[in-house]
């Protein structure tokens, strides 16, 4: 691709930004209610689907296709114009569709990615009371049943459960096997009998999370995902979409409008500490968003390595907590007495003590900092589990 062919599809997406972004959306999604939260999103994801920016990092065949440097290109345009985040489509773009295309049968695909394009909803059923980093230790159980599963347990943490059609659901389904080996990966529709879900409130005053009640919930065994007790691997492909590919988008953000607002906080500020921090920052910002090119770029090679999507992970959830702690820094008194922030803004709201706080997330879903560590010296620099110098005894 050339030069000219990304200047001239460049100005494509500033055309679509300038057309399409709801004006002054931020202020009217700032206090919005649960049923006009979802109604913007909807909108908005029809906006990106038409245009053919909803899902760039699907195959082609399926509506994406699009180059990396594209890819780039659009993230880096969305950020610059103050574009809303997918916040309601996120789990089902990326991590549903990451585990349909990776390990789902024709027929699952042909039902749900169309689906999806069309605003279908998911959330992912991992984590549990007891059992979040811990993932192995997962005690919801399904039964085999005929040509069902019966499913009974508790999730927690469930992104966006209220809003959602289905659910990406981790159950145990021998419970004689290794916890790794005793696993399986269900597709769960949340309309079924039996299903309750209840939002939490948060620190920051919303309600993101949400815990999910399996009362003797009947799934269809064609929602198997994979083979039975193969559900391990094949979360991990769900695990490494979120760990890696959907950064390429927060990494454009978080060193583009992220950044800028920082810049903007600190004002005329004479403080050569205060310059030295953002110059840091932006050096920080600038790795991160290479080295999220770069996943891409060797995902799509089949080259990426066991611990690159942990490094990704782990760099940007801990840039963010430092980037939204130096934006409460800067903002004084003034930035501790926001209450509120948009509900399609994610964690770049500008509300900087809200992101701070929000910003926690990051480091704990999806496999916490100390995890992501342990992975990156295991996997990747292929470390010993037993600490060094350690002998039986």
């Amino acid at each position: 691709m050339t030069a000219e062919d990304l200047t001239e599809f460049r100005e494509h997406v500033r055309q679509f930004c300038r057309a399409e972004i709801p004006r002054d959306w931020r202020r009217a999604q700032t206090g919005a209610t649960d049923a006009e939260f979802v109604t913007f999103q909807q909108d908005w994801f029809r906006r990106l689907r038409d245009a053919g920016f909803a899902t760039p990092h699907w195959p082609a065949e399926h509506g994406g296709g699009m180059s990396v440097a594209r890819q780039v290109v659009l993230f880096q345009e969305l950020a610059a114009h103050d574009a809303p985040r997918v916040v309601l489509s996120f789990v089902a773009i990326h991590h549903a569709a990451a585990t349909l295309l990776g390990a789902g049968t024709e027929e699952q695909r042909r039902r749900h990615l169309p689906a999806i394009r069309d605003g279908e909803i998911w959330a992912q059923g991992f984590s549990e009371p007891g059992a979040g980093s811990d993932l192995a230790a997962l005690r919801t159980v399904a039964r085999r049943d005929g040509e069902d599963y019966v499913v009974a347990g508790q999730k927690v943490w469930v992104s966006g459960a209220q809003y959602a059609d289905w659910c990406l659901l981790l159950a145990r389904t021998d419970p004689d096997a290794a916890q790794r080996q005793g696993i399986s990966y269900f597709l769960l529709d949340l309309r079924s009998p039996g299903v309750r879900i209840r939002p939490l409130r948060q620190a920051t005053g919303e309600s993101h999370f949400c815990e999910l009640f399996l009362d003797d919930v009947r799934v269809p065994a064609r929602n198997l995902i994979g083979a039975a007790n193969d559900g391990w691997r094949v979360a991990q492909r769900t695990l490494g979409a979120e760990r890696g590919l959907t950064m390429l988008e927060l990494a454009e953000r978080l060193g583009n409008a992220g950044f800028r607002w920082l810049v903007e906080s600190a004002g005329s500020s004479p403080d050569p500490l205060v310059g030295d921090r953002l110059a840091e920052l932006e050096i920080e910002l600038t790795g991160l968003r290479a080295l999220c090119r770069d996943l891409v770029r060797r995902h799509e090679a089949g080259e990426v390595g066991p611990a690159d999507a942990s490094v990704v992970k782990l760099f940007y959830s801990e840039l963010l907590q430092r980037m939204t702690d130096f934006g409460a820094e800067l903002g004084g008194v003034a930035a501790h007495t926001v209450i509120r922030k948009p509900m399609s803004g994610g964690w770049e709201s500008g509300a900087w003590v809200l992101d701070f706080v929000g910003s926690w997330e990051w480091t704990i879903p999806g496999g916490t900092s100390e995890i992501q560590r342990t992975i990156i010296a295991e996997r990747g620099l292929g470390l010993p589990r037993e600490p060094i110098g350690r002998t039986a005894g």
